[in-house]
C-alpha cells in the first residue's frame, strides 16, 4: 500500500495526476484527487481524463469505493457544485461518507467560486482550502484566465540562433532548431485549442500547423491575414476542410477572394483596427472572440512582427523558445520579438516560473510571464 509522509506529498501526487489530463479536458481544468486514511495511506486516486467525463473525484472514489467512508480527500480544484455534462462532484463526495476534503485552489468559474465548499461545510464536512495553492493556481492558469478575463491563454513560441535570429537576411529559416526540439513542437500544438501565424510567415514557410503525431486536441489554423495575400493552393487552405482554418482580417478586405477561401473550407472573421494608420488589428478582441469559442490554449507561432504586436500589448502569457547552437549574422536578419518593444532594460523579475530542457544541441526555455491578469488574480486570493 502506497503511504504518504506528509499531506503536502498527497497533494503533490493529486496535481503531478492532475497535469496527465492537460490537453483532453479543456475548456475545463485539469484536476487531480487522492483519498487516504487518517495514516495518510493510500485509498483511491483519478484525475479529469476527458472532457465530457467523469471528474477527478468520481474516479478516485471509485477506486476507494466503501474505504472511503470517514477519509480524506485531496483535491487540486475545489469540487464542483452543479450538474452539467456530469453530476456535481460535491454531492458524490457528501454521499460516500469522506470526513475531511483538503482543496488547493477555489474555482473561480461563476457557477462555483467557493459554492462547492459551502455545500461540503453545510454537509458537515471539515475542508481547508490553500495547501500547495501556488503550485495549483499555476497548473489551473489556463482555465483561471479563460474564467476570470474571457480570454485564452497565449503561449509564444519561436526557435533561434545563439545570436538571437529567427530566420536570415533571406527570410531563410528551416531549419534552426533540431529533430527533437521539432517533436516538442508537435507535442505542444496537440495541445492547443488555436496555432496563430501572421501572414507572412503562412506565405513563406507554407506551413501545415498541424501535431504530428496527432495531439489530444486539434487545433484550429489561425491567420492573421489584412490583406487576404495566404494563396488558396497552400498547405493550409488545401486541407481547410479537414482541420479548421479561421482567417483574421477586416470587413474592407472581404471580397470576391474571401468567398473563394470560405468555398475551401475556411472561416473569414473579420475585427477592426486597434491603430488604423500602423494598420494593427485589434488583438484583444480577436482574443475576446476565440475566448468565446472556448479557447483555452493558443499558440503564437510568429512571426516577429506579430510576435511583436502581441508583447507590445502585454498579451504573451507564457514563452516556449529553443535555442540552437547556430550562427546567422547581419543586422537586418530576423529576430524573435519586432514592434516597438521596451525603452529600458526590466529590472525586475518578468516571470513566473521558468524551466529549461536539454533537447539534444539545443535548448528548451519556458515560462510564465508575470502579467497584467495574473497579478490581479494573485492579488484577489
Amino acid at each position: 500500500m502506497t503511504h504518504f509522509s506528509n499531506e503536502q506529498n498527497v497533494m503533490q501526487r493529486a496535481i503531478e495526476l492532475a497535469r496527465q489530463g492537460v490537453g483532453s479536458v479543456e475548456p475545463n481544468p485539469p484536476v487531480g484527487a487522492v483519498i487516504v486514511d487518517d495514516d495518510l495511506n493510500l485509498l483511491g486516486e483519478g484525475w479529469h481524463q476527458q472532457f465530457g467525463g467523469p471528474h477527478a473525484e468520481v474516479h478516485a472514489l471509485e477506486q476507494a469505493g466503501d474505504s472511503a467512508r470517514g477519509a480524506s480527500l485531496f483535491v487540486t480544484l475545489e469540487p464542483c457544485c452543479h450538474a452539467g455534462k456530469t453530476p456535481a462532484c460535491s454531492k458524490a463526495v457528501i454521499a460516500a461518507g469522506l470526513k475531511r476534503v483538503v482543496v488547493a485552489i477555489v474555482d473561480p468559474a461563476g457557477h462555483v467560486n467557493g459554492g462547492g465548499i459551502r455545500e461540503l461545510r453545510d454537509a458537515g464536512i471539515e475542508v481547508e482550502v490553500g495547501l500547495l495553492e501556488e503550485d495549483s493556481t499555476l497548473l489551473a492558469a489556463p482555465f483561471i484566465k479563460l474564467m476570470t478575463t474571457g480570454k485564452p491563454f497565449v503561449h509564444a513560441k519561436w526557435a533561434m540562433t545563439l545570436d538571437g535570429k529567427i530566420a536570415s537576411r533571406s527570410r531563410h529559416s528551416q531549419w534552426i532548431s533540431n529533430e527533437r526540439s521539432r517533436e516538442k513542437v508537435h507535442e505542444l500544438r496537440g495541445q492547443m485549442d488555436g496555432i496563430l501565424v501572421g501572414s507572412m510567415t503562412a506565405k513563406l514557410d507554407d506551413p501545415m500547423l498541424t501535431a504530428r503525431p496527432s495531439g489530444p486536441r486539434i487545433a484550429t489554423r489561425i491567420v492573421l491575414d489584412r490583406d487576404l495575400i495566404l494563396s488558396t493552393s497552400s498547405h493550409l487552405m488545401q486541407t481547410a476542410d479537414d482541420i479548421p482554418v479561421l482567417i483574421v482580417t477586416t470587413q474592407d478586405a472581404i471580397d470576391e477572394r474571401g468567398k473563394l477561401y470560405e468555398a475551401l473550407g475556411a472561416e473569414l472573421l473579420p475585427i477592426p483596427y486597434l491603430d488604423e494608420r500602423l494598420r494593427h488589428l485589434n488583438l484583444d478582441q480577436l482574443l475576446q472572440e476565440l475566448g468565446r469559442r472556448e479557447m483555452t490554449n493558443i499558440l503564437v507561432e510568429g512571426g516577429g512582427s506579430l510576435l511583436g504586436d502581441f508583447f507590445d500589448h502585454g498579451l504573451i502569457d507564457e514563452l516556449h523558445v529553443f535555442l540552437a547552437p547556430k550562427l546567422i549574422g547581419g543586422h537586418v536578419a530576423v529576430t524573435p520579438i519586432g514592434g516597438a518593444g521596451l525603452e529600458q532594460v526590466p529590472n525586475v523579475e518578468q516571470f513566473v516560473t521558468q524551466e529549461t530542457e536539454l533537447l539534444g544541441s539545443d535548448i528548451y526555455w519556458h515560462g510564465m510571464l508575470e502579467t497584467e491578469w495574473w497579478r490581479e488574480h494573485r492579488q484577489q486570493i
